[in-house]
């Protein structure tokens, strides 16, 4: 039973560990971009965009499609780079340890 007791206290202490990760990654921002730099997106870690920056040379009734495309892209960068942060973040906490396919902390 000794085993079963140490196994759950390494449980909590994961658990803690996951809760302070999680938090830690709440206030991550990582900022995406495109365009050349003339647009740009933050998000945080939990992939909710926090700021929109648009060069004003790009503000034009006729450029309207070529700026919502900018913006989609800018999001999209911000968001891989968010998740490749946490990706990083997980492996760390983890110790490499290898989850099954499909598997993804936190659950």
């Amino acid at each position: 039973m000794k085993n079963l007791g140490q196994m759950l206290k390494q449980a909590q202490e994961f658990q803690g560990k996951m809760q302070e990760m999680q938090d830690q990654l709440a206030e991550l921002e990582v900022t995406g971009s495109s365009g050349g730099g003339m647009c740009q997106v933050v998000l945080n870690g939990k992939g909710e965009a926090k700021k929109v920056s648009i060069d004003p040379a790009l503000v034009s009734p006729d450029d309207a499609g070529v700026l919502e495309d900018l913006i989609v892209a800018a999001i999209n960068d911000a968001k891989a780079k968010a998740d490749e942060r946490m990706r990083d973040e997980m492996q760390k906490l983890t110790g490499g340890l290898q989850l099954p396919p499909g598997m993804q902390l936190p659950f």
